[in-house]
């Protein structure tokens, strides 16, 4: 029985509202024409929690012509924005260093990973959430920021897309940061010299992959030429 049909019973998350007052979660992807080779048929939400784990079938129609019926779960924790905050006179870098849990239960000797600052948007526009982001967690009030790409970072099972940002900084000007208490956040500041930061990729130092995608664009853009504020 389709999960729109009237007499479907009642759940969190479709017609009922969750946790978080949400409903129509259900809804997410119906609709979509972008693809003639993909129909969708049903959407169920399978876990309504603070993010959305949704399980979709649909119809693909492949190279040969044939259509074959397919189930995929998603995760959706909405999209996030990150930023490689550098210092062109010292030659530095500002990251963090924070306690990650799914790293820690997945083999990371102690879970502590060093990364560039990130976050969800939360309903703010990238640029914003960045900046809110760069203060909490860094005490960095970013200027310019210099737009670099936006990426699907595992786009097999979850839907987060992130913006990819860099952001000169000043160490004179850094106050406050660590993170959100009542978020649970306790977060490290790191600086990291030019020279240093692919060292630590190669040794394993760094295995934040947002972070490494920065340090590679930063060894392409920045590391060998002058970059000042304007």
């Amino acid at each position: 029985m389709s999960a729109d049909d009237p007499h479907h019973d009642a759940r969190p998350g479709h017609d009922l509202p969750d946790d978080r007052g949400r409903t129509g979660l259900h809804r997410t992807g119906r609709g979509l024409t972008g693809n003639p080779d993909v129909r969708i048929n049903d959407v169920e939400v399978v876990s309504d929690g603070w993010y959305v784990l949704r399980r979709t079938t649909f119809d693909y129609r492949g190279r040969d012509g044939e259509w074959t019926t397919h189930a995929r779960e998603t995760y959706d924790r909405g999209n996030g924005a990150t930023v490689l905050l550098y210092d062109p006179v010292g030659r530095t870098l500002l990251l963090s260093r924070q306690f990650r849990l799914p790293a820690y239960v997945n083999g990371h000797p102690d879970g502590m990973l060093v990364e560039a600052a990130a976050g969800l948007l939360d309903g703010d526009a990238p640029e914003e959430a960045i900046r809110r982001e760069a203060a909490e967690e860094l005490g960095v009030q970013v200027g310019a920021l210099d737009h670099l790409f936006d990426l699907f970072m595992s786009p097999g099972s979850v839907t987060e897309c992130v913006h990819f940002y860099a952001a000169e900084y000043l160490p004179t000007e850094i106050a406050g940061g660590g993170g959100l208490a009542e978020e649970g956040e306790e977060i490290e500041p790191v600086t990291v010299g030019y020279d240093e930061a692919l060292a630590m990729i190669a040794d394993g130092r760094i295995v934040d992959g947002k972070t490494v995608i920065l340090l590679q664009w930063a060894a392409l853009n920045l590391f060998g030429q002058d970059h000042h504020r304007s």
